[in-house]
């Protein structure tokens, strides 16, 4: 019987050895470049999540979210509120489908959406066919927020007598605007589907204004009116007295649009 004895050359335990090394190695730049591709794929996740929480509250309120930090309320002294609303939209929501309406309601908003975003002012939400803007908060503007809301209405109802529905191209569209101006207190509402939300009689007046104005009209309040008279370039006219729930009669005023003059530029 012959006894066979295998062994490796000093040769044999070299090459090996570096095989095993370049294996190592070349794991070691796999891993490292699934890392970086996890790592990117997290991030790109995570500024998604941080733009969607940037685009339905405050940029300060979504920054101390972030940060894991509490929101508290804050109390604003004076802000100026935009609401409005569609003409007929109940009877056009019965006589037109789901579908159309969502259609149209997105035309609609995304149009007001980039009207905006030329003024100093802050989207609170939508609710239907129910647009909430206001101007001097989260971060107060002095005065500002009157003349802000004023132009942003003025552009709104400009761009609404060139808007058309989709669905009804050979109808015009009707919106009714109200604007007052008082305090308010803010805060994050919710966890889940945190929302940004205005408290206070300035709220339900401004929905007052707005129920209680016509078609096509810009309907301001006395406190709204007395700051715009600061600035002496806009056109108002002299409603009269308008009596409305829980308040009682109100003077109020139509915004008819604005004069610009060299010192407001």
């Amino acid at each position: 019987m012959y006894t066979v004895s295998i062994g490796y050359r000093d040769g044999d335990k070299g090459n090996i050895l570096d095989n095993l090394l370049s294996r190592m190695e070349q794991y070691a730049n796999n891993l490292e470049a699934l890392v970086a591709e996890r790592t990117s794929d997290y991030l790109e996740e995570k500024r998604k999540a941080e733009d969607l929480l940037y685009s339905m509250l405050p940029k300060s309120v979504a920054g101390q979210l972030i940060r894991g930090e509490s929101v508290t309320a804050e109390a604003f002294e004076c802000v100026t509120i935009y609401f409005s609303d569609i003409v007929g939209f109940t009877a056009m929501s019965a006589e037109s489908t789901p579908m159309q309406i969502v259609d149209f309601l997105n035309d609609l908003y995304t149009t007001f959406d980039s009207i905006i975003e030329n003024f100093d002012v802050y989207k609170v939400e939508t609710i239907g066919d129910a647009y909430m803007v206001v101007s001097g908060m989260p971060v107060p503007n002095g005065n500002l927020h009157a003349r802000e809301i004023a132009r942003m209405s003025l552009a709104l109802l400009n761009a609404i007598k060139h808007f058309r529905i989709r669905h009804r191209p050979e109808e015009h569209l009707k919106l009714r605007i109200g604007i007052h101006t008082g305090g308010v207190c803010a805060g994050v509402v919710g966890l889940k589907m945190p929302r940004y939300c205005l408290f206070g009689d300035t709220v339900n007046t401004t929905s007052r204004m707005e129920s209680n104005g016509l078609p096509l009209k810009i309907h301001l309040s006395q406190q709204t009116k007395d700051v715009l008279d600061h600035f002496r370039t806009f056109e108002v006219e002299l409603r009269g007295q308008v009596e409305m729930k829980g308040k009682g009669a109100q003077t109020t005023y139509w915004l008819v649009g604005e004069t610009p003059t060299s010192s407001s530029s």
